[in-house]
């Protein structure tokens, strides 16, 4: 399986939201690139956004920005077993 650059433009976007407060909303501007602003639209006719250039996280558009920020906290980490051999080297 391979992650088409549509679907990274969407991750991409939604790893832009703060879960910290849902106060805090997200502007595409126009003047983005053609593809954020793409995805952001696709986000919100997914029901992930509340606007086609942003605006806030719906209820299933937090849960995929939770699963997004684990997926990168996960990916960008230092695995356990690589810290371990560094320290002997």
């Amino acid at each position: 399986m391979t992650f088409p650059p549509e679907l990274v433009a969407e991750l991409e976007v939604l790893a832009l939201f703060d879960l910290n407060s849902t106060q805090e909303g997200l502007k595409v501007h126009q003047d983005a690139d053609n593809n954020l602003i793409a995805a952001a639209k696709r986000l919100h006719e997914k029901d992930l956004i509340t606007q086609a250039d942003g605006g806030y996280l719906t209820s299933l558009g937090r849960d995929a920005v939770e699963h997004v920020q684990t997926l990168l906290s996960i990916l960008t980490s230092k695995p356990f077993a690589a810290v371990r051999l560094a320290e002997f080297a």
